[in-house]
Order: structure tokens, then C-alpha cells, then sequence
């Protein structure tokens, strides 16, 4: 009998283990309930004074989750320890909303000191983002904890880039466990997006078959070919026709040849992509539906839990 009570408690501890690793989204139900509904309060305060925020919250989510993980390693600042993934190529003077993290954070933390992680909030924010400009929602599965680490070398080598060709875009996002379609799908999210005049530059200038005429001399118009730190700073909008709006217009301008940057563009050039993007430009109840499901998967990318990593109380450093 007394084996039986020791195995007995050996399972029993296996399988509370097991649930602690797993996401659940009501994982704060009794910890802290007016967790979420604090991070939307933010979310939507900050939406409101500047629309494009959501989008940057949203790729926030997406440049923490290609890196270690969704594990906030993204927050980190610099320190004697940590070489923050902030300063890494796809991510300086490019990569926004740390601010809108940080409040959120504060104001959770005031409600419920140490229960909430950093991961979690970014995870939640994405999704309010969406849904503040019309886009959809989704149940967020929650549970995350917050890296003691970064890693700047896996942020340059593994997150997209602006001239990635379409093996690439696919390539990186297999490596995460992605599918191809996935990949078209997040990207989707460029319709509510900005980019800087470096990054399509050379697409607008060099006369490449895959770009509508009309639409490089438009662009040229606020990118100046020549490059300075001034010019290579000017913005504009991934999607020219509602960049305001959460909807499917990024696939109808990828199709007249109206992708902004050439990882846009890849998605409709003759290749094995092009069916997923003509799908998404005609049905937009697929796309919301679709991207809402990949976003929820891209959340999923090994995420601490359990045990492993903390709560920091701060989102940008360990403490």
C-alpha cells in the first residue's frame, strides 16, 4: 500500500507539472482577473493617439516570438550580462511600442505585483492591437514567463528581412514551426504598417518588372534616391490604399504589383505562394479568420513555463 501511495504521489506531481506547462487563457482567472481587461485599457488609450501603434505591437509580438521564443527577451536593455536584441539589425530604429509595454506593465503591476509576465502582456497586447483597427481577435493563451536572456545573434540571423526572396521568407518561418501559408498570412498584418525609405529604396528606383510604374513614381516622391540619415528615415505606408485599416487590401496591392517592400512582393511572383495571396484578395472573412488562428500559433513558439524563466517587474531588465 505504501508504494501505492508514493506512486500515486509521483503522478500526481508529473501531471501538476505538466499543467503548469501548459498555456491556458484562463490562466490568470484567479491570480489576477482584471489582467487583461487593464492591458486592454492601454492598448486601446495608446491606438487611439497614434493608429499606427497597433501595427507596431503587433510585430513587437512577432520579433519577440522569432527570437528564443515568446519569452519578452525583446524588452531587455542593455546590461553587464545581457546584449539586448533591441540593437540588433532588424530591430533598431525599427521596432516600436516598448513604451506602450512598459505602462501596461506598470498598471497590471499595480493590481497584482509579480503575477503577470512580460510575455504574456506582449501576447495580449497583439491581439488588442488587432481588434482596436478592425481587425480580428482571438483567445489568447496565457502562462508565459519572461527570459533572464537575449540573444542579439538570433535575432540578426533568424527574423525576416525586407529583400528576402520567397525560399527565404519560408525557410525562417519552417525553422519556427510555420507553414508557408502562415508565413502569407502574418504578413498580412503589413496592411496596417509603415517603412523606412531604406528598406524599399532600391525596389522603387530599379524599374524591376514585378512593380507597377504608377506606383514606384508615387513612392519615389517621398523616398529621395539619394541616401542620407534624414531620407533613409521617411516613412510610408506598406499598404497605399487604407493604411488605417485592418482588412485584406495588402493581398489586392501585392497582385496589381503593388507590394512596398520586395518580402512583400515575393508572395505574388510566380511562385508557390501566389495561390494563398489570390485567396486572401478575395475573401476577407478567410484572411481575419486564418490570421487569427496563425497568430495564436506563432504564440505557441517555445515559450518558458512551469518553472523555467520568471516574472520580471520590470519589463526591461532582470529584477
Amino acid at each position: 500500500m505504501a508504494l501505492g501511495l508514493t506512486n500515486l504521489a509521483i503522478i500526481l506531481v508529473l501531471m501538476s507539472t505538466l499543467c503548469d506547462a501548459r498555456l491556458s487563457s484562463s490562466y490568470y482567472d484567479s491570480t489576477c482577473p482584471n489582467a487583461l481587461s487593464t492591458i486592454r485599457t492601454v492598448i486601446r488609450r495608446a491606438v487611439s493617439k497614434e493608429r499606427r501603434m497597433a501595427a507596431s505591437l503587433i510585430r513587437l509580438h512577432f520579433h519577440d516570438c522569432f527570437v528564443q521564443g515568446c519569452d519578452a527577451s525583446i524588452l531587455l536593455d542593455d546590461s553587464a550580462t545581457i546584449e539586448s536584441e533591441k540593437t540588433a539589425r532588424p530591430n533598431v530604429g525599427s521596432v516600436r511600442g516598448y513604451e506602450v509595454i512598459d505602462e501596461a506593465k506598470t498598471e497590471v503591476e499595480k493590481i497584482c505585483p509579480g503575477v503577470v509576465s512580460c510575455a504574456d502582456i506582449v501576447a495580449v497586447a497583439a491581439r488588442d492591437s488587432s481588434f482596436a483597427v478592425g481587425g480580428p481577435s482571438w483567445t489568447v493563451k496565457l502562462g508565459r514567463r519572461d527570459s533572464t536572456t537575449a540573444n542579439k545573434n538570433q535575432a540578426n540571423s533568424d527574423l525576416p528581412g525586407f529583400s528576402d526572396d520567397l525560399d527565404t521568407l519560408i525557410r525562417r518561418f519552417d525553422k519556427k514551426g510555420l507553414t508557408a501559408r502562415d508565413m502569407v498570412t502574418l504578413s498580412g498584418a503589413h496592411t496596417l504598417g509603415q517603412a523606412q525609405c531604406f528598406t524599399f529604396r532600391d525596389r522603387i528606383y530599379n524599374n524591376a518588372s514585378n512593380i507597377d510604374a504608377g506606383f514606384a513614381s508615387t513612392r519615389r516622391r517621398g523616398c529621395p534616391l539619394e541616401s542620407s540619415i534624414d531620407n533613409n528615415k521617411k516613412l510610408a505606408a506598406l499598404d497605399l490604399v487604407t493604411p488605417n485599416s485592418f482588412d485584406n487590401n495588402y493581398y489586392k496591392n501585392l497582385i496589381q504589383k503593388k507590394g512596398l517592400l520586395t518580402s512583400d512582393q515575393v508572395l505574388f511572383n510566380g511562385g508557390s505562394t501566389d495561390s494563398v495571396v489570390t485567396e486572401y484578395s478575395q475573401n476577407p472573412t478567410t484572411f481575419k479568420s486564418e490570421f487569427a488562428a496563425a497568430m495564436i500559433k506563432m504564440g505557441d513558439i517555445a515559450p518558458l513555463t512551469g518553472s523555467a524563466g520568471i516574472i520580471r517587474r520590470i519589463c526591461s531588465a532582470v529584477n
